[in-house]
């Protein structure tokens, strides 16, 4: 489903769209809180939390979404998650923090976290197929002798070269992106 489309029915509240976005997206994301430690309720209030973030981010930025929507949406809610189970590890270990828990603290650390993944895609996108390849399944936790079965290489000790050399590649593609400073940790 085209991103862009769904971003501009999203702002205009289009309650069709709406639904349409719940029923396709609501199962995994339900799917992937329950498997870490969440229940439907945390799942309704990441989908909720993250539909509200794009809008008013599409309101203030008019970003694009040049892949499917679903598949970004879906990575907004499992930043989303992944943050909040942070903080409650936070929360839990750590008895002397006495800093309130801030909402508007986390939206913008989730957008920021959102904005640095879009510039990680994008940055791996413009390396050679080869090396998207490589750094795919590498990323994805793929063994190297699986690695090797799969492309041109003839060892482990090649793909592990590769997999360095592409990724000081996107290193370095990504440092040179003017959006880098602004996304560093805040």
């Amino acid at each position: 489903m085209d991103g862009n489309f769904f971003l501009n029915k999203l702002l205009k509240e289009d309650s069709k769209t709406i639904t349409k976005v719940y029923e396709n997206s609501f199962p995994f994301v339900k799917k992937f809180v329950l498997q870490n430690n969440g229940n439907e309720d945390d799942a309704q209030d990441v989908f909720q939390k993250a539909l509200l973030q794009i809008i008013l981010r599409y309101k203030r930025e008019k970003f694009s979404i040049t892949g499917n929507f679903d598949a970004y949406f879906f990575t907004v809610c499992k930043n989303l998650w992944r943050r909040e189970l942070n903080l409650h590890k936070k929360r839990v270990t750590n008895t002397d923090v006495s800093e309130p828990h801030s909402d508007y603290k986390d939206q913008i650390q989730a957008l920021v976290e959102q904005k640095r993944h879009e510039l990680f895609v994008e940055k791996l996108g413009e390396l050679s197929d080869n090396c998207k390849k490589i750094l795919t399944l590498f990323f994805a936790k793929t063994p190297y002798e699986e690695i090797v079965s799969t492309t041109e290489y003839n060892s482990e000790l090649v793909v592990r070269q590769r997999v360095f050399k592409c990724k000081k590649r996107l290193k370095e593609l990504i440092q040179k992106d003017k959006r880098f400073n602004s996304l560093k940790e805040l």
